[in-house]
Protein backbone atom coordinates (compact mmCIF):
# COMPACT_ATOMS: atom_id res chain seq x y z
CA UNK A 1 0.00 0.00 0.00
CA UNK A 2 2.81 2.36 0.84
CA UNK A 3 4.46 1.65 -2.50
CA UNK A 4 1.21 2.35 -4.33
CA UNK A 5 0.68 5.60 -2.42
CA UNK A 6 4.25 6.66 -3.16
CA UNK A 7 3.78 5.81 -6.83
CA UNK A 8 0.58 7.86 -6.98
CA UNK A 9 2.24 10.81 -5.29
CA UNK A 10 5.14 10.54 -7.73
CA UNK A 11 2.68 10.50 -10.63
CA UNK A 12 0.86 13.55 -9.26
CA UNK A 13 4.16 15.41 -8.90
CA UNK A 14 5.10 14.64 -12.48
CA UNK A 15 1.68 15.75 -13.70
CA UNK A 16 1.96 18.95 -11.69
CA UNK A 17 5.35 19.71 -13.20
CA UNK A 18 3.93 19.12 -16.67
CA UNK A 19 0.69 21.04 -16.02
CA UNK A 20 1.54 23.84 -18.45
CA UNK A 21 2.31 21.43 -21.27
CA UNK A 22 -0.91 19.51 -20.54
CA UNK A 23 -2.89 22.75 -20.59
CA UNK A 24 -1.32 23.84 -23.88
CA UNK A 25 -2.40 20.57 -25.52
CA UNK A 26 -5.73 20.02 -23.71
CA UNK A 27 -7.33 23.44 -24.21
CA UNK A 28 -7.22 23.51 -28.06
CA UNK A 29 -8.41 19.91 -28.27
CA UNK A 30 -11.28 20.38 -25.81
CA UNK A 31 -12.52 23.49 -27.64
CA UNK A 32 -12.06 22.05 -31.13
CA UNK A 33 -15.69 20.78 -31.44
CA UNK A 34 -16.88 24.41 -31.52
CA UNK A 35 -15.54 25.25 -35.03
CA UNK A 36 -16.15 21.66 -36.24
CA UNK A 37 -19.83 21.51 -35.25
CA UNK A 38 -20.49 25.16 -36.18
CA UNK A 39 -18.15 25.90 -39.12
CA UNK A 40 -19.02 29.58 -39.23
CA UNK A 41 -16.65 32.52 -39.22
CA UNK A 42 -17.92 33.64 -35.81
CA UNK A 43 -17.36 30.19 -34.25
CA UNK A 44 -13.84 29.92 -35.69
CA UNK A 45 -12.95 33.38 -34.40
CA UNK A 46 -14.41 32.53 -30.97
CA UNK A 47 -12.26 29.40 -30.86
CA UNK A 48 -9.09 31.38 -31.54
CA UNK A 49 -10.12 34.02 -29.02
CA UNK A 50 -10.78 31.49 -26.23
CA UNK A 51 -7.57 29.54 -26.83
CA UNK A 52 -5.49 32.72 -26.79
CA UNK A 53 -7.28 34.09 -23.71
CA UNK A 54 -6.71 30.87 -21.74
CA UNK A 55 -3.04 30.86 -22.69
CA UNK A 56 -2.73 34.48 -21.58
CA UNK A 57 -4.58 34.14 -18.28
CA UNK A 58 -2.92 30.84 -17.31
CA UNK A 59 0.50 31.90 -18.65
CA UNK A 60 0.96 28.33 -19.80
CA UNK A 61 3.24 29.75 -22.49
CA UNK A 62 5.01 33.13 -22.48
CA UNK A 63 2.67 36.05 -23.20
CA UNK A 64 4.48 36.96 -26.38
CA UNK A 65 4.32 33.40 -27.68
CA UNK A 66 0.61 33.16 -26.89
CA UNK A 67 0.05 36.40 -28.81
CA UNK A 68 1.27 34.62 -31.96
CA UNK A 69 -1.63 32.13 -31.87
CA UNK A 70 -3.92 34.32 -34.07
CA UNK A 71 -1.08 34.64 -36.61
CA UNK A 72 -1.42 30.98 -37.63
CA UNK A 73 -4.93 30.00 -36.50
CA UNK A 74 -6.77 32.82 -38.29
CA UNK A 75 -5.36 31.85 -41.71
CA UNK A 76 -5.91 28.14 -40.99
CA UNK A 77 -9.58 28.70 -40.16
CA UNK A 78 -10.09 31.22 -42.97
CA UNK A 79 -10.90 34.17 -40.73
CA UNK A 80 -8.15 36.49 -42.02
CA UNK A 81 -5.43 36.21 -44.63
CA UNK A 82 -1.89 35.76 -43.38
CA UNK A 83 -0.84 39.16 -44.79
CA UNK A 84 -3.79 40.85 -43.05
CA UNK A 85 -2.90 39.28 -39.71
CA UNK A 86 0.77 40.23 -40.07
CA UNK A 87 -0.16 43.87 -40.67
CA UNK A 88 -1.81 43.98 -37.22
CA UNK A 89 1.43 43.26 -35.37
CA UNK A 90 3.10 46.60 -36.14
CA UNK A 91 1.06 49.74 -35.66
CA UNK A 92 1.55 53.42 -34.91
CA UNK A 93 1.81 52.74 -31.18
CA UNK A 94 4.76 50.42 -31.82
CA UNK A 95 6.74 53.31 -33.26
CA UNK A 96 5.58 55.54 -30.41
CA UNK A 97 6.89 53.01 -27.89
CA UNK A 98 10.22 52.69 -29.73
CA UNK A 99 10.83 56.43 -29.54
CA UNK A 100 9.94 56.53 -25.85
CA UNK A 101 12.31 53.63 -25.15
CA UNK A 102 15.13 55.57 -26.83
CA UNK A 103 14.56 58.42 -24.38
CA UNK A 104 14.24 56.00 -21.46
CA UNK A 105 17.54 54.36 -22.44
CA UNK A 106 19.25 57.74 -22.35
CA UNK A 107 17.69 58.57 -18.97
CA UNK A 108 18.92 55.31 -17.46
CA UNK A 109 22.35 55.37 -19.09
CA UNK A 110 23.21 58.83 -17.76
CA UNK A 111 21.45 58.45 -14.38
CA UNK A 112 19.04 61.33 -14.88
CA UNK A 113 16.39 59.30 -13.07
CA UNK A 114 18.67 58.88 -10.06
CA UNK A 115 19.47 62.59 -9.90
CA UNK A 116 15.77 63.46 -10.04
CA UNK A 117 14.88 60.91 -7.37
CA UNK A 118 17.63 61.93 -4.96
CA UNK A 119 16.96 65.64 -5.44
CA UNK A 120 13.24 65.25 -4.77
CA UNK A 121 13.91 63.17 -1.65
CA UNK A 122 16.41 65.79 -0.44
CA UNK A 123 13.72 68.44 -0.85
CA UNK A 124 11.03 66.36 0.88
CA UNK A 125 13.03 65.84 4.05
CA UNK A 126 12.32 63.30 6.80
CA UNK A 127 9.18 61.33 7.52
CA UNK A 128 6.30 61.73 7.07
CA UNK A 129 7.54 63.82 4.17
CA UNK A 130 10.07 61.14 3.26
CA UNK A 131 7.37 58.70 2.14
CA UNK A 132 5.54 61.39 0.19
CA UNK A 133 8.82 62.53 -1.37
CA UNK A 134 9.61 59.04 -2.63
CA UNK A 135 6.06 58.69 -3.93
CA UNK A 136 6.23 61.99 -5.83
CA UNK A 137 9.52 61.18 -7.55
CA UNK A 138 8.27 57.66 -8.38
CA UNK A 139 5.07 59.06 -9.90
CA UNK A 140 7.04 61.53 -12.00
CA UNK A 141 9.46 58.90 -13.32
CA UNK A 142 6.70 56.39 -13.99
CA UNK A 143 4.97 58.91 -16.25
CA UNK A 144 7.76 58.41 -18.79
CA UNK A 145 9.35 55.07 -17.93
CA UNK A 146 7.72 51.69 -17.42
CA UNK A 147 6.34 50.94 -13.97
CA UNK A 148 8.75 48.04 -13.60
CA UNK A 149 11.83 50.08 -14.53
CA UNK A 150 10.80 52.92 -12.23
CA UNK A 151 10.33 50.60 -9.27
CA UNK A 152 13.65 48.89 -9.96
CA UNK A 153 15.34 52.33 -10.06
CA UNK A 154 13.77 53.93 -6.98
CA UNK A 155 13.55 50.93 -4.64
CA UNK A 156 17.35 50.52 -4.19
CA UNK A 157 17.59 54.18 -3.18
CA UNK A 158 14.76 53.70 -0.69
CA UNK A 159 16.41 50.50 0.58
CA UNK A 160 19.64 52.38 1.32
CA UNK A 161 17.69 54.95 3.35
CA UNK A 162 15.79 52.20 5.18
CA UNK A 163 18.97 50.28 6.00
CA UNK A 164 20.46 53.50 7.36
CA UNK A 165 17.33 53.88 9.48
CA UNK A 166 17.72 50.33 10.80
CA UNK A 167 21.44 50.80 11.50
CA UNK A 168 20.74 54.03 13.35
CA UNK A 169 18.06 52.36 15.45
CA UNK A 170 20.39 49.51 16.37
CA UNK A 171 23.05 52.03 17.27
CA UNK A 172 20.62 53.87 19.51
CA UNK A 173 20.14 50.69 21.54
CA UNK A 174 23.86 50.59 22.54
CA UNK A 175 26.09 53.01 24.33
CA UNK A 176 26.70 56.12 22.20
CA UNK A 177 30.45 56.07 22.87
CA UNK A 178 30.75 52.58 21.42
CA UNK A 179 28.56 53.15 18.37
CA UNK A 180 29.28 56.72 17.38
CA UNK A 181 31.01 55.55 14.18
CA UNK A 182 28.65 52.63 13.51
CA UNK A 183 26.36 54.19 10.95
CA UNK A 184 29.30 54.98 8.68
CA UNK A 185 30.69 51.45 9.01
CA UNK A 186 27.34 49.78 8.41
CA UNK A 187 26.39 51.85 5.42
CA UNK A 188 24.58 49.82 2.78
CA UNK A 189 25.39 49.96 -0.92
CA UNK A 190 22.55 50.68 -3.30
CA UNK A 191 21.78 47.42 -5.06
CA UNK A 192 18.82 45.17 -5.69
CA UNK A 193 18.87 42.44 -3.05
CA UNK A 194 18.91 38.73 -3.68
CA UNK A 195 15.40 37.34 -3.46
CA UNK A 196 16.70 34.38 -1.45
CA UNK A 197 17.47 36.62 1.50
CA UNK A 198 13.79 37.40 2.01
CA UNK A 199 13.28 34.37 4.24
CA UNK A 200 16.28 35.36 6.36
CA UNK A 201 14.76 38.66 7.45
CA UNK A 202 13.02 38.66 10.82
CA UNK A 203 11.17 41.24 12.86
CA UNK A 204 13.98 41.04 15.43
CA UNK A 205 16.31 42.69 12.93
CA UNK A 206 14.28 45.88 13.21
CA UNK A 207 15.07 48.05 16.27
CA UNK A 208 11.39 48.66 17.01
CA UNK A 209 8.04 47.68 15.57
CA UNK A 210 7.60 51.23 14.32
CA UNK A 211 10.82 50.91 12.32
CA UNK A 212 9.40 47.80 10.68
CA UNK A 213 6.17 49.66 9.93
CA UNK A 214 8.15 52.50 8.33
CA UNK A 215 9.92 49.97 6.09
CA UNK A 216 6.58 48.45 5.06
CA UNK A 217 5.00 51.84 4.41
CA UNK A 218 7.86 53.15 2.27
CA UNK A 219 8.25 49.90 0.29
CA UNK A 220 4.58 49.63 -0.61
CA UNK A 221 4.29 53.33 -1.35
CA UNK A 222 6.82 52.97 -4.18
CA UNK A 223 4.99 50.20 -6.04
CA UNK A 224 1.65 52.01 -5.67
CA UNK A 225 3.20 55.31 -6.80
CA UNK A 226 4.64 53.59 -9.88
CA UNK A 227 1.16 52.34 -10.75
CA UNK A 228 -0.35 55.79 -10.24
CA UNK A 229 2.30 57.50 -12.35
CA UNK A 230 1.75 55.08 -15.21
CA UNK A 231 -1.84 56.29 -15.51
CA UNK A 232 -0.93 59.89 -16.30
CA UNK A 233 0.49 59.62 -19.82
CA UNK A 234 -0.65 57.59 -22.79
CA UNK A 235 2.85 56.05 -22.90
CA UNK A 236 3.13 55.52 -19.15
CA UNK A 237 2.24 51.84 -19.22
CA UNK A 238 1.62 49.14 -21.79
CA UNK A 239 -2.11 48.97 -21.00
CA UNK A 240 -2.52 52.62 -22.03
CA UNK A 241 -0.90 51.81 -25.38
CA UNK A 242 -3.20 48.81 -25.80
CA UNK A 243 -6.19 51.10 -25.24
CA UNK A 244 -4.83 53.70 -27.67
CA UNK A 245 -4.50 51.20 -30.50
CA UNK A 246 -7.85 49.57 -29.70
CA UNK A 247 -9.45 53.00 -29.87
CA UNK A 248 -7.85 53.53 -33.28
CA UNK A 249 -10.48 51.06 -34.49
CA UNK A 250 -12.68 54.15 -34.56
CA UNK A 251 -10.92 55.98 -37.42
CA UNK A 252 -13.20 59.04 -37.29
CA UNK A 253 -12.63 59.64 -33.57
CA UNK A 254 -10.10 62.39 -32.88
CA UNK A 255 -10.71 62.87 -29.18
CA UNK A 256 -7.81 60.91 -27.66
CA UNK A 257 -4.28 62.26 -27.81
CA UNK A 258 -1.48 62.95 -25.36
CA UNK A 259 -3.02 66.22 -24.19
CA UNK A 260 -6.61 65.06 -23.58
CA UNK A 261 -5.42 61.92 -21.82
CA UNK A 262 -3.14 63.99 -19.57
CA UNK A 263 -5.89 66.49 -18.72
CA UNK A 264 -8.20 63.65 -17.72
CA UNK A 265 -5.72 61.47 -15.83
CA UNK A 266 -3.54 64.02 -14.03
CA UNK A 267 -6.22 64.99 -11.45
CA UNK A 268 -6.89 61.28 -10.92
CA UNK A 269 -3.23 60.70 -10.15
CA UNK A 270 -3.01 63.67 -7.75
CA UNK A 271 -6.10 62.57 -5.80
CA UNK A 272 -4.95 58.94 -5.72
CA UNK A 273 -1.46 59.96 -4.62
CA UNK A 274 -2.72 61.93 -1.63
CA UNK A 275 -5.34 59.36 -0.60
CA UNK A 276 -2.92 56.45 -1.00
CA UNK A 277 -0.32 58.26 1.10
CA UNK A 278 -2.88 58.93 3.83
CA UNK A 279 -4.14 55.33 3.68
CA UNK A 280 -0.66 53.81 4.00
CA UNK A 281 0.26 56.25 6.73
CA UNK A 282 -2.88 55.40 8.70
CA UNK A 283 -2.49 51.65 8.14
CA UNK A 284 1.16 51.34 9.16
CA UNK A 285 2.12 54.46 11.12
CA UNK A 286 -1.11 55.63 12.70
CA UNK A 287 -2.07 59.29 12.96
CA UNK A 288 0.40 62.02 12.08
CA UNK A 289 0.60 63.25 15.66
CA UNK A 290 2.01 59.92 16.77
CA UNK A 291 4.49 59.87 13.90
CA UNK A 292 5.82 63.30 14.78
CA UNK A 293 6.01 62.60 18.53
CA UNK A 294 9.23 60.56 18.42
CA UNK A 295 11.93 61.66 20.78
CA UNK A 296 13.81 64.61 19.44
CA UNK A 297 17.19 62.91 19.85
CA UNK A 298 16.31 59.89 17.74
CA UNK A 299 14.43 61.94 15.17
CA UNK A 300 17.28 64.43 14.76
CA UNK A 301 19.95 61.75 14.50
CA UNK A 302 18.05 59.73 11.94
CA UNK A 303 17.27 62.78 9.89
CA UNK A 304 20.91 63.82 9.84
CA UNK A 305 22.24 60.37 8.95
CA UNK A 306 19.59 59.72 6.29
CA UNK A 307 20.18 63.10 4.70
CA UNK A 308 23.93 62.55 4.75
CA UNK A 309 23.45 59.17 3.07
CA UNK A 310 21.34 60.73 0.31
CA UNK A 311 23.82 63.57 -0.19
CA UNK A 312 26.66 61.04 -0.50
CA UNK A 313 24.79 59.17 -3.23
CA UNK A 314 23.99 62.45 -4.99
CA UNK A 315 27.68 63.43 -4.96
CA UNK A 316 28.61 60.14 -6.68
CA UNK A 317 26.66 61.01 -9.83
CA UNK A 318 28.64 61.47 -13.00
CA UNK A 319 28.97 64.40 -15.45
CA UNK A 320 25.89 66.52 -15.90
CA UNK A 321 26.21 67.40 -19.62
CA UNK A 322 24.56 64.22 -21.02
CA UNK A 323 21.87 64.54 -18.37
CA UNK A 324 21.14 68.08 -19.55
CA UNK A 325 20.87 66.89 -23.16
CA UNK A 326 18.52 64.11 -22.08
CA UNK A 327 16.45 66.56 -20.05
CA UNK A 328 16.16 68.92 -23.05
CA UNK A 329 14.94 66.04 -25.23
CA UNK A 330 12.54 65.02 -22.49
CA UNK A 331 11.02 68.51 -22.25
CA UNK A 332 10.97 68.94 -26.04
CA UNK A 333 9.14 65.63 -26.57
CA UNK A 334 6.56 66.54 -23.95
CA UNK A 335 5.94 70.02 -25.39
CA UNK A 336 5.60 68.69 -28.95
CA UNK A 337 3.12 66.06 -27.76
CA UNK A 338 1.05 68.64 -25.91
CA UNK A 339 1.03 71.19 -28.71
CA UNK A 340 0.38 68.81 -31.61
CA UNK A 341 -3.42 69.01 -31.30
CA UNK A 342 -4.25 70.69 -27.98
CA UNK A 343 -7.90 71.13 -28.98
CA UNK A 344 -8.58 74.61 -27.60
CA UNK A 345 -6.08 76.23 -30.02
CA UNK A 346 -4.63 75.09 -33.36
CA UNK A 347 -1.58 72.88 -32.90
CA UNK A 348 1.66 72.80 -34.87
CA UNK A 349 0.21 70.10 -37.14
CA UNK A 350 -2.12 72.77 -38.60
CA UNK A 351 0.95 74.09 -40.44
CA UNK A 352 1.02 70.89 -42.51
CA UNK A 353 -1.46 68.72 -44.31
CA UNK A 354 -3.70 66.94 -41.82
CA UNK A 355 -3.67 63.23 -41.09
CA UNK A 356 0.02 62.47 -41.57
CA UNK A 357 1.62 63.26 -38.20
CA UNK A 358 0.92 61.62 -34.84
CA UNK A 359 2.63 61.45 -31.45
CA UNK A 360 4.72 58.60 -32.87
CA UNK A 361 6.25 61.01 -35.41
CA UNK A 362 7.66 63.18 -32.64
CA UNK A 363 8.74 60.18 -30.58
CA UNK A 364 10.65 58.45 -33.38
CA UNK A 365 12.29 61.68 -34.61
CA UNK A 366 13.72 62.61 -31.22
CA UNK A 367 14.64 59.01 -30.49
CA UNK A 368 16.56 58.85 -33.78
CA UNK A 369 18.48 62.03 -32.92
CA UNK A 370 19.71 60.44 -29.68
CA UNK A 371 21.68 57.97 -31.80
CA UNK A 372 23.48 60.90 -33.49
CA UNK A 373 24.14 63.57 -30.86
CA UNK A 374 27.53 63.15 -29.09
CA UNK A 375 27.43 62.51 -25.35
CA UNK A 376 30.38 64.83 -24.73
CA UNK A 377 30.40 68.59 -24.71
CA UNK A 378 31.72 69.95 -28.03
CA UNK A 379 35.42 70.92 -28.03
CA UNK A 380 35.86 69.64 -24.50
CA UNK A 381 39.22 68.18 -23.48
CA UNK A 382 39.27 64.67 -22.06
CA UNK A 383 41.99 62.69 -20.30
CA UNK A 384 40.65 59.44 -21.74
CA UNK A 385 42.27 59.33 -25.17
CA UNK A 386 40.92 55.87 -25.98
CA UNK A 387 37.24 56.79 -25.79
CA UNK A 388 35.42 58.06 -28.85
CA UNK A 389 34.78 61.82 -28.51
CA UNK A 390 31.83 61.49 -30.90
CA UNK A 391 30.18 58.57 -29.10
CA UNK A 392 26.38 59.12 -29.24
CA UNK A 393 24.01 59.54 -26.34
CA UNK A 394 22.74 55.96 -26.76
CA UNK A 395 23.76 52.93 -28.78
CA UNK A 396 21.64 50.21 -30.31
CA UNK A 397 22.60 47.91 -27.43
CA UNK A 398 21.24 50.47 -24.96
CA UNK A 399 17.99 50.58 -26.88
CA UNK A 400 17.74 46.82 -27.30
CA UNK A 401 18.35 46.23 -23.60
CA UNK A 402 15.19 48.16 -22.68
CA UNK A 403 12.91 47.50 -25.66
CA UNK A 404 10.01 45.28 -24.43
CA UNK A 405 9.56 43.16 -27.55
CA UNK A 406 7.25 40.79 -25.69
CA UNK A 407 4.85 43.67 -25.02
CA UNK A 408 5.04 44.73 -28.68
CA UNK A 409 4.05 41.25 -29.83
CA UNK A 410 1.41 41.00 -27.10
CA UNK A 411 -0.18 44.27 -28.20
CA UNK A 412 -0.02 43.09 -31.82
CA UNK A 413 -1.80 39.88 -30.85
CA UNK A 414 -4.55 41.96 -29.30
CA UNK A 415 -4.91 43.98 -32.49
CA UNK A 416 -5.11 40.78 -34.50
CA UNK A 417 -7.83 39.37 -32.24
CA UNK A 418 -9.81 42.61 -32.49
CA UNK A 419 -9.51 42.60 -36.29
CA UNK A 420 -10.72 39.01 -36.44
CA UNK A 421 -13.69 39.77 -34.18
CA UNK A 422 -14.70 42.65 -36.44
CA UNK A 423 -14.29 40.85 -39.78
CA UNK A 424 -15.97 37.63 -38.62
CA UNK A 425 -18.89 39.43 -36.99
CA UNK A 426 -18.13 37.98 -33.55
CA UNK A 427 -18.12 41.42 -31.94
CA UNK A 428 -21.64 42.07 -33.23
CA UNK A 429 -22.80 38.68 -31.92
CA UNK A 430 -21.29 39.39 -28.48
CA UNK A 431 -23.01 42.77 -28.42
CA UNK A 432 -26.38 41.19 -29.11
CA UNK A 433 -25.91 38.76 -26.21
CA UNK A 434 -25.34 41.72 -23.91
CA UNK A 435 -28.55 43.53 -24.84
CA UNK A 436 -30.29 42.55 -21.53
CA UNK A 437 -27.97 45.04 -19.82
CA UNK A 438 -29.57 47.91 -21.76
CA UNK A 439 -31.69 48.83 -18.74
CA UNK A 440 -28.66 49.79 -16.67
CA UNK A 441 -27.48 53.41 -16.53
CA UNK A 442 -24.05 54.12 -18.08
CA UNK A 443 -22.34 54.65 -14.71
CA UNK A 444 -23.54 51.23 -13.49
CA UNK A 445 -22.20 49.51 -16.62
CA UNK A 446 -18.88 51.29 -16.16
CA UNK A 447 -18.70 50.38 -12.47
CA UNK A 448 -19.36 46.70 -13.19
CA UNK A 449 -16.66 46.73 -15.87
CA UNK A 450 -14.16 48.40 -13.51
CA UNK A 451 -14.81 45.94 -10.69
CA UNK A 452 -14.59 42.98 -13.05
CA UNK A 453 -11.25 43.91 -14.65
CA UNK A 454 -9.70 44.96 -11.32
CA UNK A 455 -10.62 41.56 -9.86
CA UNK A 456 -9.37 39.52 -12.83
CA UNK A 457 -6.10 41.41 -13.08
CA UNK A 458 -5.13 40.33 -9.55
CA UNK A 459 -4.46 36.85 -10.95
CA UNK A 460 -3.69 37.56 -14.63
CA UNK A 461 -1.28 39.99 -16.27
CA UNK A 462 -2.57 43.50 -16.89
CA UNK A 463 -1.92 43.56 -20.68
CA UNK A 464 -3.53 40.16 -21.22
CA UNK A 465 -6.60 41.08 -19.16
CA UNK A 466 -7.16 44.34 -21.00
CA UNK A 467 -6.55 42.79 -24.41
CA UNK A 468 -9.32 40.27 -23.73
CA UNK A 469 -11.83 42.72 -22.27
CA UNK A 470 -11.52 45.78 -24.54
CA UNK A 471 -13.20 44.26 -27.63
CA UNK A 472 -16.03 42.94 -25.45
CA UNK A 473 -16.55 46.31 -23.79
CA UNK A 474 -16.47 48.07 -27.15
CA UNK A 475 -19.21 45.79 -28.45
CA UNK A 476 -21.19 46.27 -25.23
CA UNK A 477 -20.98 50.08 -25.46
CA UNK A 478 -22.08 50.11 -29.09
CA UNK A 479 -25.00 47.77 -28.34
CA UNK A 480 -26.19 49.86 -25.38
CA UNK A 481 -25.55 53.11 -27.30
CA UNK A 482 -23.09 54.33 -24.65
CA UNK A 483 -20.09 56.39 -25.62
CA UNK A 484 -17.33 53.73 -25.78
CA UNK A 485 -14.97 56.01 -23.88
CA UNK A 486 -17.34 55.80 -20.90
CA UNK A 487 -16.34 52.17 -20.38
CA UNK A 488 -12.98 51.83 -22.14
CA UNK A 489 -11.06 54.56 -20.29
CA UNK A 490 -12.10 53.54 -16.73
CA UNK A 491 -11.47 49.86 -17.50
CA UNK A 492 -8.02 50.70 -18.89
CA UNK A 493 -7.13 52.53 -15.69
CA UNK A 494 -8.64 49.98 -13.30
CA UNK A 495 -6.77 47.11 -14.94
CA UNK A 496 -3.61 48.61 -13.42
CA UNK A 497 -4.97 48.23 -9.89
CA UNK A 498 -3.81 44.63 -9.48
CA UNK A 499 -1.83 45.55 -6.36
CA UNK A 500 -2.99 43.04 -3.75
CA UNK A 501 -0.58 40.17 -4.54
CA UNK A 502 3.09 39.90 -5.55
CA UNK A 503 1.99 38.21 -8.78
CA UNK A 504 -0.36 41.08 -9.63
CA UNK A 505 2.34 43.00 -11.50
CA UNK A 506 6.17 43.13 -11.67
CA UNK A 507 6.55 46.20 -9.38
CA UNK A 508 4.78 44.28 -6.61
CA UNK A 509 7.20 41.38 -7.04
CA UNK A 510 10.22 43.70 -6.91
CA UNK A 511 9.08 45.33 -3.67
CA UNK A 512 8.16 41.97 -2.15
CA UNK A 513 11.64 40.63 -2.93
CA UNK A 514 13.20 43.10 -0.47
CA UNK A 515 11.55 41.26 2.40
CA UNK A 516 10.04 44.15 4.35
CA UNK A 517 6.41 43.20 3.60
CA UNK A 518 4.43 39.99 3.77
CA UNK A 519 1.57 38.91 1.53
CA UNK A 520 -0.93 39.81 4.25
CA UNK A 521 0.44 43.37 4.29
CA UNK A 522 0.07 43.64 0.51
CA UNK A 523 -3.48 42.30 0.62
CA UNK A 524 -4.60 44.76 3.31
CA UNK A 525 -2.92 47.77 1.79
CA UNK A 526 -3.70 46.80 -1.80
CA UNK A 527 -7.40 46.30 -1.11
CA UNK A 528 -7.66 49.87 0.13
CA UNK A 529 -5.67 51.22 -2.82
CA UNK A 530 -7.89 49.23 -5.20
CA UNK A 531 -11.04 50.76 -3.73
CA UNK A 532 -9.48 54.24 -3.81
CA UNK A 533 -8.55 53.79 -7.45
CA UNK A 534 -11.96 52.57 -8.60
CA UNK A 535 -13.72 55.34 -6.64
CA UNK A 536 -11.49 58.11 -8.03
CA UNK A 537 -11.78 56.82 -11.61
CA UNK A 538 -15.57 56.67 -11.31
CA UNK A 539 -15.57 60.21 -9.91
CA UNK A 540 -13.47 61.41 -12.86
CA UNK A 541 -15.52 59.75 -15.60
CA UNK A 542 -18.78 61.12 -14.18
CA UNK A 543 -17.52 64.69 -13.59
CA UNK A 544 -14.72 66.33 -15.58
CA UNK A 545 -14.60 63.44 -18.05
CA UNK A 546 -18.13 64.24 -19.29
CA UNK A 547 -17.40 67.64 -20.89
CA UNK A 548 -13.86 66.63 -21.88
CA UNK A 549 -14.99 63.66 -23.99
CA UNK A 550 -18.66 64.63 -24.51
CA UNK A 551 -19.82 61.42 -22.81
CA UNK A 552 -23.51 62.34 -22.67
CA UNK A 553 -24.01 61.55 -26.36
CA UNK A 554 -23.49 58.44 -28.46
CA UNK A 555 -20.93 59.80 -30.93
CA UNK A 556 -21.24 59.60 -34.69
CA UNK A 557 -17.84 57.89 -35.00
CA UNK A 558 -19.05 54.98 -32.83
CA UNK A 559 -22.35 54.83 -34.70
CA UNK A 560 -20.54 54.66 -38.04
CA UNK A 561 -18.38 51.76 -36.87
CA UNK A 562 -21.41 49.98 -35.44
CA UNK A 563 -23.26 50.22 -38.75
CA UNK A 564 -20.17 49.10 -40.69
CA UNK A 565 -19.64 46.10 -38.43
CA UNK A 566 -23.25 45.03 -38.84
CA UNK A 567 -23.04 44.88 -42.63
Amino acid sequence: MRLEAAARMDLFRKLWKARKLILVVFIPLSLLPLPLIHPTSEACCAYVLMVTAVYWVSEAVPLGAAALVPAFLYPLFGVLKSSEVAAEYCKDTTLLLMGVICLAASIEKWNLHKRIALRMVMIAGAKPGLVLGFMCCTVFLSMWLSNTSTTAMVMPIAEAVLQQLICTGLADSHDDSETGEAPEEDSVAIEIPNVKRVKMRRDSQYPTKRDHMICKCLSLSITYAATIGGLITITGTSTNLIFAEQFNRYPDAKVINFGTWFIFSFPIAIIMLVLTWLWLHFLFLGCFRETCSLSKKRKTRREMLSERRIHEEYAKLGPIYPEVVTGVFFILMTLLWFTREPGFVPGWTSLFEKGYRTDATVSVLLGFLLFLIPARRPFSSSDDSESDPLAPMITWKDFQRLMPWEIVILVGGGYALAAGCKVSGLSVWIGRQLEPMSGLPPWAVTLLACLLVSAVTEFASNPATLTVFLPILSALSETLHINPLHTLIPSTMCVSFGVMLPVGNPPNAIVFSYGHVQISDMVKAGFGVNLIGVAVVMLAITTWGVPLFNLTEFPAWAMARNVTGSL
